[in-house]
């Protein structure tokens, strides 16, 4: 035994083990600072190679490697730069079919000796396929060996061992991001190109989710002629339970909207709602939004109306169908 094995919650020192904690943040954050300041015409080259890649970006690594691979290989995807990851030792089973000519990759070791690795490189030569490689030697056979290499080294591990990668995993994940961010403003990807891969995010509902997905249309639309009286007005609105009703003439033109508070200010007013019909109480000039419009659009409108309704209608003003604030809900919209 090397050292003593806690057992007791009671032995632990929580003031050394933030101490500890502080420790490897800071040791981290100094590989990465050490990086930034050094990164130059590699990384720029990297960005290049990518660029003009007409494939995929292949990210390939095995252990602690691989996963931090695989990390970047989901950030390069989702910011539009097309790319999976293959695990080294699969690749030299069968996994090798998974990359072709058109393709670029970015091979991780920080030592640059993993043997799964290297012994990729001569097929990757022979199809002319570009490999980037981040590694913490500039001498490994993969530095040496790849078209660009990226250094990613750390001069100290926070573990204090020295044996488990940490910071150099850390400096590794960083470039990765870097990375990927270079390419994404080199694209020009925008906030509606990043909800296109993510759709069932919130993002993405903000910013793919039409108002036509979620309306209702049809049957379900509360409808009532000028004319009608109150009592059939309220029956529509109990129908569809929207808490209101669109006013609408025979060939389905927008006149108007009756809500639960038109009700309430007509009987304010005195009127006698046995003989009064909607017209005398409905809101002529009312808000309403096309089919194609966000449903983010019609969210910040009835916030800015303080409205909890919209009826939608179409190029000729003709009702083609209801949204409220409960189906933004629904939708996750907020």
């Amino acid at each position: 035994m090397t050292g003593k094995r806690i057992t007791d919650s009671n032995d632990l020192n929580k003031d050394a083990c933030i101490s500890v904690g502080q420790k490897v943040l800071q040791t981290e954050a100094k590989a990465l600072n050490s990086i930034a300041e050094s990164l130059g015409g590699a990384f720029n080259d990297a960005v290049s190679c990518v660029l003009k890649c007409k494939g995929r970006l292949v990210v390939i690594g095995v252990g602690k490697s691989g996963h931090i691979g695989r990390k970047i290989s989901a950030t390069l995807a989702s910011t539009g730069t097309p790319s999976f990851f293959v695990h080294a030792g699969e690749a030299s089973h069968g996994d090798m079919g998974m990359i072709v000519e058109q393709d670029v990759v970015l091979a991780l070791s920080n030592s640059g000796e993993t043997q799964e690795l290297v012994v990729l490189l001569p097929m990757l030569k022979r199809l002319g396929i570009p490999v980037i490689a981040f590694t913490g030697d500039v001498s490994s056979t993969l530095a040496e060996s790849s078209n660009i290499h990226v250094f990613t080294g750390a001069e100290e591990e926070a573990c204090p061992l020295g044996l488990a990668p940490t910071s150099s995993t850390t400096v590794a994940l960083g470039m990765g991001d870097a990375l990927a961010v270079a390419l994404l403003e080199s694209r020009g990807f925008t906030e509606a190109d990043f909800a296109m891969a993510h759709p069932g995010g919130s993002l993405g509902r903000r910013l793919l989710l039409k108002v036509g997905d979620i309306m209702h249309s049809d049957s379900a639309m509360p409808t009532v002629s000028a004319s009608a009286s109150i009592s059939e007005g309220l029956h529509e609105i109990s129908r569809c339970g929207l808490g209101l009703v669109a006013v609408v003439d025979t060939l389905n033109v927008i006149l108007g909207i009756f809500t639960d508070g038109d009700l309430r200010r007509m009987i304010e007013a005195g009127l006698d709602l046995r003989t009064a019909i909607v017209d005398m109480g409905m809101t002529s000039e009312c808000v309403t939004l096309s089919s194609d419009a966000l449903a983010a659009e019609a969210l910040k409108l009835m916030q800015e109306k303080k409205i909890n309704a919209l009826l939608i209608s179409d190029e000729n003003n003709c009702l083609v169908g209801v949204i409220n604030m409960h189906d933004l809900l629904r939708a996750k919209v907020f």
